[in-house]
This record gives structure tokens, C-alpha cells and sequence, in this order.
């Protein structure tokens, strides 16, 4: 059958389909030494009268990489392994071009969603088995494993198995109630010294919603929380099939003092919940601090202000004057992180020179933000280079990304190349919450300049074994391969700085102990060390890798990915998984996609006012069109993780204007060329309208109307629509933090005879809407198969003509130009196209007329 795969970062049941039955849906966790093995597995069958598509769908922590996913449809078993890139794919090709059933796997770091779907004839078994490793992060004193268990319906065979083993001993093992008051006491524990066995098994009665329910109430995430016992301060080192890991997680010291800058984005797109949040988790962050504690306060829109040009100390006084002063702030303006980001370096150099700061303390500037620089320098690269360049080696930064609108990767770079590490933070009630957990987790450091070495020829391709800062409740973790020895043991060696004191601590393990105890184990994974090791280094390359100088850099850091990838079979953005059938004539492929439109959430959205939606294409500017009214370019938003709810709806009209008219012979004469004087936005669930017009922008939600000018820069937000304007120049409009529309300000000279000011419309590549979008350009998101034949000279001799063939119809199409003005307003660059006759006729769906609509807030009818 026709099979098509790909991930999607949409929240959905984890089997998809109607009139199926699901027999099983079984997860199991085998966690060794802080290292996890998860596979999820379930049996279905299509016990309508009709082929369908069924859904298999796996939410997997973002950390994971995807090892595997096998299929078995009637007997016909697929298997997944990894392979680079280009090799996957051209397989995957040569399966296309024999015809053969072939699919798709989409794989995009940023989702967290696997998902897969198989279209089946009635009667069919289908049996999913998706495979992803992880290691363990410890956060505050606890390794937390979550499961997210969305079977989307009562299933006859439901059981979550978790198993942990660790040789050093498990200290503390529970299970947290995050499925609700429904399943309290649930999840069965049974633990031992070194091993626990969660069991999660509820019946098909304990399943529903109510008594007599046929809706499952197993809606969320399974988390199992422990921590293992620790003997010594000099840590735990495990050596295993060639493999060692060295755990490092001292407790019992005294913090350090720290230096603290605070720098804090109060531009316009901070205005509401974002700054109330922000405000109220500073409350708490404030009081955090000490009389041994220095800090200071940055906050930043367009402008750069000091709440203390100085450190001060963490007083009592102090502290209430500060919290008293960011209660007071009011978000407006742009964001200037360049400039604020150089003055809170400064602050903590002027400091250190001064010799204000104790030499053992700890220098950090932790900042949030919520969007990417409009004011000062606003290239990436640029202020990464700028605050490099002037950040000392004992200083670190963090970065706080608040919701989808900030550029994350920039954060997470400026924060890594900068000792410091990144967090993104979701605009939810409990943001407040995650600001200060995030606050927590580095707010008690206990070592500086931490260094686990080895003897010489002991071990080989050690990961990172200097860490600038160790912080209490964490662990740093240092893995690599052991080399042959004539000795049973090996020693590690770790040195560092504490509070008034120099630490040099040893321990060692032997290399044999771990592998015959793991041999008892039933339920252990066996192969931890070696995938330890590859997991830990494939990331750190990776970061490596997006920091790199030169291009040459970068390639070598990919060909040592690739290589460790493929020997290890993790799915990352560099490789790809080829699923085929066991004679190889039937393929499959999980790829990372270079255009982001296509990691879209194909078919999520249910029936609707609006017709079928896809991913939209560049929008040229349209310019003269048929007739001078509204013109319909519909979007449709999916669904994101907290909103199961759909249809969500988001149409993109458009209004024309004329160009002027000289008089009326003029007119006779020549045919009135026509432009977008007006483009609306309505996010109809909120009932929020943005109407841009070439004289100002208006907001309405209800009857509240807001009109700004083009004459400022300025940042809106209206629940979940956000309004970026940048002074005569363009508008982005942005909902649900999903779809953006760009519209640009064309002025013309206000005395010429025919000219009048215009708007071009940009449709972002990186916009993602369900698999179905019409209107003028939403039809085609999905492209329709084109050739262009017959190509010839025409009446003139810069614009070629040629034979297209589309949608089964032959179409007499022109070579010609559009003008592209993003990058240059006033030139433009020229983007060659193709131009259809006949107002569009046998290439757009329907004629032009059934895109007119009666008002500018105005859905499409369904066609026929």
C-alpha cells in the first residue's frame, strides 16, 4: 500500500484511524547506569469495511535520539537502520523510481513528536515497534524518566514497564502522580538495592474516563523519579565492554559565592503574562541571594537601563529596592540585546578589576528574552562574535528563551560558546515556575574548573574532561574507550576548586566487575557504556559543530558525526533512517528536511469552514490582478502540544486598489493596473483581526479597536497574535507562535500621475500548517506535478513561451519576472517565473472568481 512517514510536534493520540482496534500498546524502559533504551510497540488491526490510514504516533523527550522503528503490515516486515544522508537517500530513490511502495519519515530536532502512518486494506494487521536511547539528566538531586502515554482510546493490552538498574546502589525510586488523581497508586514499585521495577498495567475498566465511559483517561506524561547512592565525593566509575563512564556528583560542600547580572528584555513583545511571569519568578530569584552574593540589574528594549551601575551586595535593603524596581517596569520599545548583553559585562569587569569580587566566586549573567534584536546591532553572528570577544574565561551567561518567537538557536549558541547553557521557556501558566527551576538548577555552585583525567595510555577518546563550573544537584559526566592493559583496573583522577579550598580526589573500578554483574541482570542494557559514550559525544560534536570557524572545520566535525551515527545507528539532523522490507524491495525514509515547510503536520486538521490546507510557497508581490476586490490567501494553523482541539482557522485576505486614473480617455486606453492597498490576518478562534494598510495598521478583537502608524517601530501582542512593526518599512504578524505573514510598505511619490503607495505580501518558508491550504496560494502548499515543454521564441524576444502541463490540462505560459523586495526595497531582485494567461485558468482551482470574498475577515465556501 501507499505509505507515507513523518515527525510533527503536534500533541495527537498515539494510534490514529477509525474502525480500528487496538489490541496492544506496550512501552518498556531499561535504564543502566543513568543510560535509557525505550521502545514502544503496538499491535492493530483495520477492522473497518474500508482501506484506511492508521496513525502511530510517539511523543520522545527531546534529548533522545531515535535508534529504530520496525513495521510488520500482513506479514510484510520493514527495518529500519541508519544511514548517511545521501546514501538513504538515493535507496530510497531508486525504490521510487521501480515504483515500489515508498514513504516518508520527516525528523526534525526541534519536535518531539514520531509519527507515522500506513495506509492499509480492510482487515489488516499492523504492528509498530519504535526504538530511542537516552542518557539521563540529573537536575536538582533527581534523574526524572517521563513517558508520554496518549493511547487516544481504551486498549485491551496496556503496560508500562520501567527498569533501573545501578551498580552503586539506588538511593530514592518513586513514581510522581503527573497522570492524575485517577491513577493514584497505580503504578505498582517493587525495588531492591542496586534494582526497581516500575509497573504501569491499569485494566481496560481502570482505563476509562467514567464507569461507563468508552474514552480512555490515560491522557499525559509517566514520570519516574530516582536518585543513586554516592560513597564519596571522588565519584563513580563504571567500566564496561571496553567502555568506561566516570560519574561525578559531589555533595556536602559549601556554595560559592556568586556574581549575578540579571539582564531582561522589556521591549513591547513583553508586554502581559510575559512580564508577569517574569516579574513574579524574580521575586522569588531576589530573595535567593546573599550578603556573600553581588548582583545588579539590566533591563533592555530599545534603550539600555541600570537599575545599579555597580554590583551590590545581596542585602535585605538591596534586594527589596530591586524587586520594588522591576515591579515598576512597563514593556515597550525594540530590543537592543547587543548593547544591554555588552553592559553587563562590563559591569562584572569593572567589578573583578576593582577587586569588589572574591577570585573563588562565580561570575554569571542570566538572560531573557522573547525575541530576536531590532535596535543596534542586530546581526546574530555578529553580537555572538561581540560578546565572546569581551566575556572573560571565568565569566558564564545563560540564556533564558521565553515562547516560540525568539530565535533559540542564537541563545543556545551565545550561551554554550559562553561557559553557560540555554533554556527555552514555554509562554503557559507555570512559566514563572520554569524560570525559576531553570534559576535553581545554577544558583548553587559548589566547584570551579573541574578536570577527571586518567593515566597516560589508559584510556582513548575521552568526551569533555574540563568543566568550568559544577553546580549542586547536577552531575558532570565524562565517558570514553579503555585501552588494553595488563592491569584490572582503572583510576581516574579529578581536580577542582571549592569555597577556601583545592580538591584532588580519586577513585577506580575494575574492568570486569560490571560486565559479569550486568550478565546476572535480566532486564538490564547491556551495551550502555558503548552507547554512553557515542551519545555523549555525537552531542558534543554536534555543539562543536554549529560553533565551528571554518568551513573545513565543519566538515570534519560532520564526517566524525556521520561516521559515529552510522556505527551507532542514531537518527540525527545529519543522517537518515531507511526503512525497507526484508528483500529490500520496499523502501521507507526518516529524514531531516531542508525546507522546514515540509516538516508540516500533514492531515491533522479535521473538516472545517475553510477548504483543504498545505505548506504556502513564497508569495511574490501580486500585482496587477483581474478585478480591484478582495482576494482570499488562506492559511489553516495546526494544532500545537497544549491545543487538541481542531480546526484552528487563519485566513490571509487581501484588498486592491487602483492606480490612479488620469481622465477618462486615459482609461479607455489603458487597462487600470490594480495592487494590494489592504492585506487582513483573522485568527478566528480568538476573534483577533490585524489590518495593514498602507496608512496604518489596526488591531480589532471585539469591539476594541488599536490603530498604530507606520511611522514607529513597535511590538503587540493580543493573547496569542503578536504584531511586529518596523518603521516604514514592514509588518509581521504572528499567531499562535506558528504562521507568519511579512507585508511590506511600498511609497511612491505622492505627485506621480498614476503611481500609489502598495503592499507586498511574504509568505515565510518556516510557516507550518496542517497538510491541506487554499486560497490563491495556499492550493498549492502541496505542489502539483509540472512539466514545462516545448519551449519557444515569442513576440518578444526576452520573454520565452513554452507548454505546461498541470492538473491535466496544457497551458501557454510566458517567461517572465517577479520582484523580490525583502533584501532590497528599492531595486528588488528578480525572481523568473512562469506567468499563466487567462486570469490563472486550468492552474488554479476553480476560476478566479471563487477566491472574491464578501469581506476582509471572510473564509472560503467549500468547494463542491
Amino acid at each position: 500500500g501507499k505509505m507515507c512517514h513523518f515527525l510533527s510536534q503536534n500533541s495527537q493520540p498515539a494510534i490514529r484511524g477509525d474502525d480500528i482496534t487496538v489490541k496492544s500498546y506496550k512501552v518498556e524502559s531499561r535504564i543502566t547506569s543513568r543510560f535509557c533504551h525505550t521502545t514502544v510497540k503496538s499491535s492493530v488491526v483495520n477492522s473497518g469495511p474500508n482501506a484506511q490510514s492508521i496513525g502511530f504516533n510517539v511523543q520522545i523527550p527531546k534529548q533522545a535520539f531515535i535508534t529504530n522503528f520496525t513495521m510488520n503490515v500482513n506479514g510484510i516486515t520493514f527495518v529500519g537502520s541508519v544511514k548517511e544522508k545521501t546514501v538513504a537517500r538515493n535507496l530510497y530513490a531508486q525504490a521510487r523510481a521501480r515504483g515500489k511502495a515508498a514513504g516518508l519519515v520527516r525528523y526534525r530536532t526541534d519536535m518531539e513528536t514520531f509519527k507515522t502512518e500506513v495506509h492499509v486494506p480492510p482487515g489488516s494487521k499492523i504492528e509498530f515497534e519504535l526504538h530511542y536511547q537516552e542518557m539521563m539528566q540529573r537536575k536538582l538531586g533527581f534523574y526524572e524518566h517521563s513517558l508520554y502515554l496518549q493511547p487516544g482510546r481504551l486498549v485491551p493490552q496496556f503496560q508500562v514497564d520501567v527498569y533501573i538498574y545501578e551498580p552503586s546502589g539506588i538511593a530514592s525510586v518513586e513514581t510522581l502522580n503527573t497522570l492524575g488523581e485517577h491513577f493514584s497508586g497505580m503504578a505498582k514499585l517493587t525495588s531492591s538495592k542496586d534494582k526497581a521495577h516500575v509497573v504501569f498495567k491499569p485494566s481496560l475498566q481502570q482505563q476509562r474516563k467514567c464507569e461507563n465511559c468508552t474514552t480512555s483517561a490515560i491522557d499525559g506524561i509517566f514520570t519516574v523519579k530516582y536518585d543513586v547512592l554516592r560513597d564519596s565525593n571522588a565519584g563513580e566509575l563504571h567500566v564496561s565492554d571496553g567502555h568506561f563512564v566516570h560519574f561525578f556528583a559531589p555533595a556536602n560542600l559549601s556554595p560559592l559565592p556568586k556574581n549575578i547580572v540579571f539582564v531582561i528584555d522589556v521591549s513591547g513583545s513583553m508586554w502581559g503574562v510575559k512580564m508577569k511571569q517574569t516579574v513574579e519568578a524574580m521575586q522569588t530569584i531576589l530573595d535567593d541571594l546573599t550578603m556573600d552574593d553581588y548582583f545588579s540589574i539590566v533591563d533592555f528594549n530599545h534603550n539600555v537601563r541600570c537599575w545599579s551601575e555597580e554590583l551590590v551586595p545581596g542585602s535585605t535593603i538591596q534586594v527589596a529596592e530591586a524587586k520594588k524596581y522591576i515591579q515598576n517596569i512597563k514593556p515597550n520599545g525594540g530590543t537592543n540585546i547587543n548593547e544591554a548583553l555588552m553592559r553587563a559585562v562590563q559591569m562584572l569587569v569593572k567589578a573583578s578589576n576593582q577587586g569588589m569580587i572574591d577570585p573563588r566566586s562565580v561570575s554569571m549573567i542570566m538572560l531573557v528574552s522573547d525575541g530576536d534584536p531590532t535596535v543596534g546591532e542586530i546581526k546574530l553572528s555578529a553580537i555572538q562574535k561581540n560578546v565572546k570577544k569581551v566575556m572573560r574565561e571565568e565569566f558564564s551567561l545563560f540564556s533564558l528563551g521565553i515562547g516560540f518567537d525568539v530565535d533559540y538557536d542564537f541563545l543556545e549558541r551565545i550561551a554554550m560558546e559562553n561557559r553557560g547553557v540555554a533554556q527555552r521557556i514555554y509562554t503557559s501558566h507555570d512559566a514563572s515556575d520554569q524560570i525559576r527551576r531553570f534559576y535553581s538548577q545554577v544558583s548553587s555552585p559548589l566547584l570551579r574548573k573541574i578536570t577527571v583525567q586518567f593515566p597516560e595510555d589508559s584510556v582513548s577518546d575521552v568526551t569533555q574532561n574540563h568543566f568550568d563550573k559544577y553546580f549542586s544537584g547536577s552531575e558532570l559526566v565524562v565517558a570514553g574507550k579503555v585501552l588494553p592493559s595488563e592491569s584490572t583496573t582503572l583510576n581516574s583522577f579529578t581536580t577542582a576548586s571549592a569555597d577556601r579550598l583545592d580538591l584532588s580526589l580519586q577513585t577506580e573500578a575494575d574492568y570486569l566487575e560490571l560486565d559479569a554483574a550486568l550478565a546476572q541482570q535480566q532486564h538490564a542494557f547491556t551495551g550502555f557504556a558503548r552507547q554512553m559514550w557515542a551519545y555523549i559525544t555525537v552531542n558534543q560534536l554536534l555543539v562543536e559543530r554549529s560553533l565551528a570557524p571554518t568551513a573545513g572545520h565543519k566538515r570534519k566535525i560532520t564526517q566524525r558525526i556521520l561516521t559515529l551515527a552510522v556505527e551507532h545507528q542514531f537518527v540525527t539532523p545529519l543522517t537518515a533512517l531507511l526503512v525497507e522490507s526484508e528483500e529490500g524491495k520496499e523502501r521507507l525514509l526518516a529524514d531531516s528536511p531542508n525546507d522546514p515547510k515540509q516538516g508540516c503536520c500533514a492531515g491533522d486538521c479535521g473538516p472545517s469552514q475553510v477548504p483543504d490546507w498545505g505548506p504556502s510557497p513564497e508569495a511574490p508581490d501580486w500585482g496587477p490582478y483581474a478585478c480591484a476586490c478582495k482576494i482570499s490567501v488562506c492559511l489553516c494553523l495546526c494544532p500545537l502540544i497544549l491545543r487538541p482541539l481542531c480546526p484552528l482557522g487563519v485566513v490571509v485576505n487581501g484588498q486592491l486598489v487602483g492606480s490612479k486614473r488620469v481622465g477618462v480617455e486615459e482609461k479607455e486606453k489603458e487597462k487600470v493596473n490594480t495592487y494590494f492597498g489592504t492585506i487582513s490576518v483573522f485568527y478566528q478562534p480568538d476573534g483577533i483581526r490585524v489590518s495593514v494598510s498602507t496608512d496604518r495598521i489596526d488591531l480589532t478583537h471585539g469591539r476594541n479597536n488599536h490603530s498604530f502608524t507606520w511611522g514607529a517601530t513597535a511590538d503587540i501582542t493580543q493573547d496569542r497574535v503578536k504584531v511586529s512593526i518596523v518603521k516604514d518599512s514592514k509588518v509581521m504578524v504572528t499567531v499562535d507562535d506558528k504562521i507568519t505573514v511579512m507585508v511590506l510598505l511600498h511609497r511612491v511619490w505622492k505627485k506621480h500621475p498614476t503611481h500609489v503607495d502598495f503592499l507586498g505580501l511574504y509568505i515565510p518558508n518556516n510557516n507550518q500548517y496542517s497538510s491541506q491550504a487554499h486560497g490563491l496560494i495556499g492550493q498549492f502548499g502541496q505542489e502539483p506535478e509540472v512539466r514545462v515543454f516545448n519551449l519557444h521564441q515569442g513576440a518578444d524576444p526576452l520573454k520565452k513561451k513554452a507548454t505546461m502541463q498541470v492538473k491535466g490540462n496544457k497551458l501557454v505560459v510566458t517567461r517572465g519576472w517577479q520582484k523580490d523586495y525583502r533584501r532590497d526595497k528599492k531595486r528588488g531582485s528578480d525572481v523568473f517565473c512562469w506567468f499563466i494567461h487567462n486570469s490563472g485558468k486550468g492552474f488554479i482551482d476553480g476560476h478566479y472568481t471563487n477566491y472574491i470574498v464578501p469581506r476582509l475577515d471572510s473564509f472560503l465556501a467549500l468547494p463542491p
